[in-house]
């Protein structure tokens, strides 16, 4: 089991305002790499609310690297590999508005959420946030911290193969019949709760 778990916050609402990264790399279902870096935004403004969340603020970054210098640490681990996030659907958001606000080309991966995941592995649960679903598993950690976050993400994740009895993601998906989102140059697709039972190919987001 391959994967590379990714955890992204942000200065504000603004999805092109990544003021941290974390990322744990797992080859053959182990932790083989962990990757932290403070994000200094293009727009320095530090939402109240989001620091409340995360405790990061301009001061913290103001001599952090841009994305643009933190993509060229980052780009080949994600490139042609399987990508988990917990609520993917804003940590893909971001990475694609912060490679949109430096011009840089997307990458071509595959991505799945482990909200999705969880919510057809462990039924019943009154959330499906990332502390709730680590207070099940009985994993403490800081929430909020993106390195934290993506080592959660992927300890659900790996509990959810082994939960179902899988050793594949594709084994994983087929089980929990949920959809596997993309990332590509100039697209995506987004990964979904429910795979889609048509016979026809579901159709890519464009991006202009």
């Amino acid at each position: 089991m391959d994967f590379v778990a990714i955890d992204f916050e942000t200065a504000n609402t603004n999805r092109s305002s990544a003021c941290s990264i974390g990322l744990v790399v797992v080859r053959n279902g182990k932790v083989a790499e962990e990757y932290y870096q403070l994000i200094k935004p293009n727009e320095m403004y530090f939402d109240p609310i989001c620091v409340r969340i995360h405790g990061i603020t301009s001061e913290d970054v103001k001599d952090a690297p841009t994305f643009h210098d933190v993509w060229k640490d980052i780009s080949h681990l994600l490139e042609g590999k399987l990508v988990i996030a917990h609520n993917a659907s804003f940590d893909m958001s971001v990475l694609r508005h912060s490679l949109d606000e430096y011009q840089l080309d997307y990458p071509s991966f595959s991505y799945n959420c482990t909200v999705n995941v969880s919510k057809k592995t462990w039924l019943g649960l009154h959330s499906y946030s990332l502390n709730v679903v680590a207070d099940h598993l009985q994993i403490e950690f800081k929430h909020h911290h993106a390195l934290e976050d993506a080592q959660v993400a992927a300890q659900v994740y790996l509990q959810a193969c082994k939960h179902n009895n899988v050793s594949k993601h594709e084994d994983l998906i087929e089980k929990l019949e949920i959809g596997q989102g993309t990332v590509y140059p100039n697209g995506y697709t987004p990964a979904r709760a429910n795979k889609k039972r048509s016979k026809k190919k579901s159709s890519a987001v464009k991006v202009k």
